[in-house]
């Protein structure tokens, strides 16, 4: 697969080690710059200082949940145009639903592929890089 996305920034948020790990390798392995966050609140503070292009959010985390994360950042107008996309073991429909009413552009259920990855990102971000 000679897929490349080098220099392109991405924040991936999710509370399980191995998903945050797991995202970082395959994504490093195509050329992306990855910042990685445990929660919602520590995904904030980061966000505004990393400035990511693309964004993958665990639904489920303590403090600061995915759906609260996408919403305030969705309601940014600074980064209101960057894609989130929502990392679940939730697939039911109830679920993708909240998903897109706080602004998500994909919901990808757990476990994904390396393919899922790569495939959001082709989707939603912008091809004039």
């Amino acid at each position: 697969m000679d897929i490349s996305f080098e220099g392109l920034k991405v924040m991936v948020i999710d509370d399980s080690k191995t998903i945050r790990r797991t995202a970082e390798m395959l994504l490093q392995r195509v050329g992306c710059d990855v910042v990685t966050a445990v929660d919602g609140f520590e995904a904030l503070a980061k966000i505004a200082d990393y400035k990511p292009e693309i964004i993958f959010i665990d639904v489920v985390m303590p403090r600061l949940d995915g759906y609260q994360t996408c919403a305030i950042v969705k309601n940014n107008k600074d980064f209101a145009d960057t894609p989130v996309i929502m990392l679940s073991s939730k697939d039911g429909l109830f679920d993708k639903a909240r998903g897109r009413i706080v602004g998500a552009d994909e919901y990808l259920t757990k476990p994904f592929s390396k393919d899922d990855l790569y495939t959001a990102i082709q989707q939603h971000h912008k091809a004039d890089r």
